[in-house]
C-alpha cells in the first residue's frame, strides 16, 4: 500500500510594505484620503417680499407680468436673448395698452433707439418690427416730428458703423421713418444722400448677396420719389392759388432743395456705374433673378427721379427768374453727366436678350425698358441723342401704345395688363410733346397708336383720364388753342375723331367716375369757347343721352348721367351746353334738357342754372322764341311735387325765375298772345295744384288790367278755377293754432285768382256761379242719397266752397270785387241753411252742426257785403 503524503506545512506569505494599484490610462485619480472637503451645502432662505415692491396694481404689464419700466431696463441687458424678449414684451404691452404709448412715447423712443446699433441681428430685427407695427402707426403724422428728431442722431451713427449689417439696418430703418413721416427726407436730405452714395459706392458686398444692396437702393428710390419733380404739383398751384402766392411757394421750395442738386449729380454718377456692373448679368442666357431685377429697377427709378427734379428746378429758375445758388450745379445734364446718361445708360436700350426667356423674366425686361424710356423722354429736350437711339425708343413707345410688346413671338406670353397699363400711364404725358415736334412719318405712327389706346381703354381705367389729358395738351397746349397747319389734314382728322368720341365717353363714364367725367366736360367747354367742336350727328345724339337717355315722352324723367354727377361737373356741363347750342341746337336736345330738369333729385340751384343757360342761349339768338316758350311752360307744368316741402319750394323758385325772364323779354301782352294758347292747353289738362298755381302766376305776370285774355280763355279759366279754389282748402288743412301761417299759405295760391278777378268781373261772376252750382248739386244729392259715405263727401265739398268764399271775403280788395256777385253768395247761403233742417238720413248730427256753423259765418260775410 502506498502511504498517502502527510499534509505539509502551509507556505507563509511575505510581508508587503506598499500595495501597487494598477490604473487604466485616462482615468481621473481619486483624491487623497487625507484631503479636506471644502464643499459647503446650505438651504435657500426665503424671505417674504415687501408689499410696496410687489404691488403692481394700476400698472400695465406684459404677459409675463412685467411693467413698461422693467421691460425698458431689460432692453439694455448684457444677454441678447433678454433684450429680444424685452422688446417682444413691450410690443405685447403696447398692443393691449395703447394709452401707454401716447403718454410715454418719448421716453420709450429715447430708451429703444440704442438698439438700432445692437450687436445681435435678432434684436435689431425685433426693434424694427416694434416700430413698424406699433410705435409709428400709433402716432399721428403731426406728432412724429419730435420723435424723428430723437431718432436721427442714432440713425446717422448706425450708418457710420463698421459692421455692414448694422449699416444696412440703419438704412432700412430710415426708410421706415420716411414712409411714416415723409418730411424727414427734406430735413436731412444732404446728409442722407451722402450716406446713400457712400454705401452704394462701396458695393463690394452685393456681389455675394444682392438683397443687401437692394435695401439701400429701395430706400434711395423712395426718398428721391419725394422730390418735387411732378409737374402736376405746379399746375395745381397755378389753378388753385394766386400767382404771387404760387411764386413765393415755388421760391421757398427751390431754396429748400437747392443744396440737394449738387449731391444728386454725384448720386446719378454712382448709380450709372452701379448699373454698368449689372450689364454682364443682363445679357446672360437665363436672364437675371428677382433680386437683381429689384436692384436694377430701383437704380433706374432713382436716376429718373433725380433727372426730373433737376430739370424742374432748372425750368423754375428760368421762368421765375430765381437767383441761382452759388457753387451749386442745378442741371445734372452737364458735360460730366450727359455722356454717362446717353452712352452708359440709354445706349444699352433695349435690354432685350436674343434668346427666348420665360414670361416672368420677359416682364422684367419690359419694366426696365419702360423706365429707360421715361428717362429718354425727360432728357431728349436737353441733350443731343443719336438718331438711331431715338428711333429705338420711339419704336418701343409705338409698340407699347399698340400693345404689341412680346406678341410677335408666339412662345412669349403677352405683358400682363396691370404692368402694361402702368407703363402707359407713365408714357402718355409725353405723347403731346412727341406728336407736336416729330416729323410727319413718326407723327402719323404716334397718332395712330395713341388713337388705338384711347379707343381701347375702359371707362373705369385710369388710362381714360390720362388719354383725356393727352387730347387736351395736343389740341390746347399750354392752355392756348392750337390750330394745326392745313397742310397736314391727317392730324386734323385724328383730332376730329378724338373730339367726337368725348360725348360717348361721357355716357360710358356715367356717374361712376366723376373725375374723368369732369375732365371730359372741361375739355368740351374749352373747345366750345373757341368754336372747335365740329359736332357730328352722333355727337349730338350722345349729348342728348347724357341729359336724358330715354326716348322723349310724357313720363321720361331719368335725368341721365348729368343729374347724378357732382355739382362742379354739372356746372361745367351747363357752361358747355351754352356753347354747344350756338351751332347745334335742336328740338330733341331741348326736350332732353326738359326731361332732365324734371328729375326729382336735381338740386334747385342746378335747375335754376339750367333755366338761366337756356334763356341766355335764347337771348344770344341760338334758340327760337317758340322753342324757348315751350321749354319754360313745359317745365312749370310737368314739374312734380313729390316731397312737398322741398319740391314745392323748388317749383316756387322756378316759377319766379320764369316769370322774371318772361317779363323782361318784351311787351307782356304780346308775349301773352303767343303763350295764351299753350298755357290754356295746360290748364285744360287739369294740372296738380302747385303746377296750376305756377301757370296762373305766369298768366298774371303777362296779363294787364283790364285783362287781355280772349273770351275762350275766360271760359276755360272759369271752368278750371272753382275746382282749383276747392283744392286749395282741401290740400291745406286749417291750422286753428297758427291761423296766420294757414292764411299766408293759402294766399300764395289765391293771389293769382285775386289778380284775375280784379282784371275781369266776368271771370269773377262765372266762378261764383259755378261754385253756387256745385253747392246746389251737392245739396240735392244729400237729400236723395242714403249712403253716408257719399253724403260725407258732398258735405265736405259744400264746406270747402264756403271756406273759399270766406277766404275771399277776408281780403279787403277781393271783398269789394265779389260784392257785385252777392246774389250768388246768398244762394249758397240759402242752400247751407236748408241743409240744417234736412231730414236726410245721410246727414248726421255732426254734419248738421257743421252746416250750422258754416251758415252763421257765411251770413255774417254776406251781410257785410251791403256796406
Amino acid at each position: 500500500m502506498v502511504r498517502s503524503k502527510a499534509p505539509g506545512k502551509k507556505q507563509q506569505k511575505k510581508g508587503i510594505d506598499f500595495k501597487k494599484i494598477k490604473r487604466k490610462l485616462g482615468r481621473k485619480l481619486p483624491p487623497p484620503k487625507n484631503a479636506t472637503n471644502t464643499e459647503i451645502k446650505s438651504q435657500a432662505i426665503v424671505l417674504p417680499e415687501q408689499s410696496v415692491g410687489a404691488d403692481k396694481s394700476g400698472f400695465a404689464t406684459s404677459k409675463k407680468g412685467l411693467t413698461l419700466d422693467e421691460l425698458l431696463k431689460q432692453t439694455s441687458h448684457h444677454n441678447a436673448k433678454v433684450r429680444k424678449n424685452a422688446l417682444h414684451g413691450i410690443k405685447d404691452l403696447l398692443e393691449h395698452n395703447p394709452a401707454e404709448l401716447q403718454s410715454l412715447k418719448y421716453a420709450i423712443v429715447d430708451k429703444l433707439r440704442e438698439r438700432l446699433s445692437d450687436d445681435d441681428k435678432s434684436v435689431r430685427d425685433t426693434f424694427y418690427l416694434l416700430f413698424d407695427s406699433k410705435i409709428f402707426p400709433s402716432c399721428l403724422e403731426d406728432n412724429q416730428g419730435p420723435m424723428v428728431s430723437r431718432l436721427m442722431p442714432y440713425i446717422f451713427k448706425a450708418m457710420a458703423e463698421s459692421s455692414v449689417e448694422v449699416r444696412l439696418m440703419a438704412f432700412k430703418f430710415f426708410h421706415l421713418v420716411v414712409k411714416h413721416y415723409p418730411p424727414t427726407f427734406s430735413l436731412y436730405a444732404d446728409k442722407i444722400l451722402e450716406n446713400y452714395k457712400d454705401i452704394i459706392q462701396k458695393n463690394h458686398f452685393y456681389v455675394q448677396d444682392r438683397s443687401k444692396l437692394n435695401v439701400a437702393l429701395s430706400g434711395l428710390a423712395h426718398c428721391l420719389s419725394l422730390l418735387p419733380c411732378d409737374e402736376s404739383d405746379t399746375e395745381s398751384h397755378k389753378e388753385n392759388e394766386p400767382l404771387l402766392a404760387y411764386e413765393q411757394d415755388a421760391a421757398n421750395e427751390s431754396a429748400r432743395f437747392a443744396h440737394v442738386s449738387g449731391r444728386l449729380k454725384e448720386i446719378v454718377g454712382v448709380l450709372i456705374n452701379c448699373f454698368q456692373d449689372f450689364i454682364p448679368l443682363i445679357h446672360t442666357p437665363g436672364g437675371f433673378d428677382e433680386k437683381s431685377f429689384s436692384c436694377l429697377h430701383h437704380i433706374l427709378c432713382s436716376i429718373g427721379y433725380a433727372i426730373k427734379f433737376s430739370i424742374r428746378m432748372h425750368v423754375q429758375r428760368q421762368t421765375m427768374w430765381l437767383p441761382a445758388a452759388e457753387d451749386v450745379t442745378l442741371m445734372i445734364l452737364d458735360q460730366d453727366i450727359a455722356p454717362l446718361i446717353s452712352k452708359k445708360l440709354l445706349g444699352s436700350f433695349p435690354l432685350n436678350p436674343e434668346n427666348n426667356l420665360s414670361g416672368k423674366v420677359d416682364e422684367r425686361y419690359f419694366i426696365l425698358n419702360s423706365v429707360l424710356t421715361e428717362i429718354f423722354l425727360e432728357v431728349s429736350d436737353w441733350s443731343h441723342l443719336h438718331t438711331d437711339l431715338c428711333n429705338r425708343f420711339l419704336v418701343f413707345i409705338e409698340y407699347t401704345l399698340l400693345d404689341k410688346i412680346s406678341r410677335s413671338d408666339r412662345q412669349r406670353k403677352p405683358i400682363p395688363k396691370p404692368i402694361h397699363e402702368k407703363t402707359l400711364l407713365a408714357l402718355l404725358p409725353s405723347i403731346p410733346k412727341l406728336i407736336l415736334r416729330m416729323d410727319s412719318d413718326w407723327r402719323e405712327n404716334l397718332l395712330q397708336a395713341f388713337t388705338s389706346t384711347f379707343n381701347d381703354c375702359k371707362p373705369e381705367s385710369p388710362l381714360t383720364l390720362a388719354c383725356i389729358s393727352v387730347v387736351r395738351n395736343v389740341i390746347i397746349p399750354n392752355g392756348d388753342i392750337h390750330y394745326l397747319s392745313e397742310s397736314d389734314p391727317t392730324v386734323n382728322n385724328y383730332l376730329r375723331v378724338w373730339v367726337n368720341k368725348l360725348p360717348s365717353l361721357l355716357n360710358q363714364l356715367g356717374d361712376k367716375h366723376p373725375l374723368s367725367s369732369q375732365a371730359v366736360l372741361k375739355l368740351l367747354l374749352d373747345l366750345g369757347r373757341v368754336g372747335c367742336l365740329n359736332a357730328s350727328p352722333t355727337f349730338e345724339e350722345d349729348i342728348i343721352k347724357f341729359f336724358n337717355p330715354c326716348s322723349q315722352g310724357e313720363g321720361d324723367v331719368s335725368g341721365g348721367a348729368f343729374a347724378k354727377l357732382p355739382r362742379e361737373a354739372q356746372d361745367l356741363a351747363l357752361a358747355f351746353l351754352y356753347y354747344f347750342t350756338i351751332n347745334n341746337f335742336s328740338s330733341p336736345l331741348l326736350e332732353s334738357i326738359v326731361s332732365c330738369c324734371l328729375h326729382p333729385q336735381l338740386e334747385p340751384a342746378v335747375l335754376c342754372r339750367i333755366v338761366e343757360v337756356v334763356h341766355d342761349a335764347y337771348s344770344a339768338g341760338y334758340i327760337q322764341i317758340t322753342d324757348h316758350f315751350s321749354f319754360l311752360t313745359t317745365l312749370v307744368a310737368r314739374f312734380k311735387v313729390v316731397q312737398e316741402e322741398t319740391h314745392r319750394g323748388t317749383l316756387k323758385a322756378i316759377t319766379e325765375l320764369v316769370c322774371l325772364r318772361l317779363s323782361k323779354m318784351g311787351d307782356g301782352s304780346l308775349i301773352l298772345q303767343i303763350l295764351e294758347k299753350v298755357l290754356l292747353e295746360q290748364i285744360n289738362l287739369k294740372p296738380m295744384l302747385d303746377n296750376g298755381c305756377a301757370i296762373l302766376r305766369i298768366i298774371c305776370t303777362l296779363d294787364s288790367k283790364p285783362t287781355s285774355l280772349s273770351e275762350s280763355s275766360i271760359t276755360t279759366l272759369s271752368e278750371y278755377l272753382p275746382g282749383y279754389l276747392i283744392d286749395i282748402v282741401k290740400c291745406i288743412p286749417e291750422d286753428k293754432e297758427n291761423s296766420s301761417l294757414y292764411i299766408q299759405t293759402c294766399l300764395y295760391y289765391l293771389i293769382p285768382c285775386y289778380f284775375m278777378f280784379e282784371r275781369s268781373s266776368k271771370l269773377t261772376e262765372e266762378v261764383l256761379k259755378r261754385m253756387q252750382s256745385i253747392v246746389s248739386e251737392n245739396t240735392k244729392a244729400l237729400e236723395s242719397v242714403q249712403d253716408r259715405e257719399s253724403g260725407r263727401n258732398s258735405l265736405n265739398l259744400i264746406q270747402c266752397v264756403v271756406s273759399v268764399v270766406l277766404l275771399m271775403h277776408n281780403d279787403v280788395k277781393v271783398r269789394k270785387i265779389i260784392s257785385s256777385s252777392k246774389s250768388e253768395i246768398d244762394l249758397i247761403l240759402q242752400d247751407v241753411i236748408s241743409l240744417q233742417s234736412s231730414g236726410s238720413t245721410s246727414l248726421t248730427v255732426e254734419g248738421k252742426h257743421m252746416m250750422k256753423m258754416a251758415g252763421e259765418r257765411l251770413k255774417i260775410a254776406s251781410n257785410s257785403l251791403l256796406t
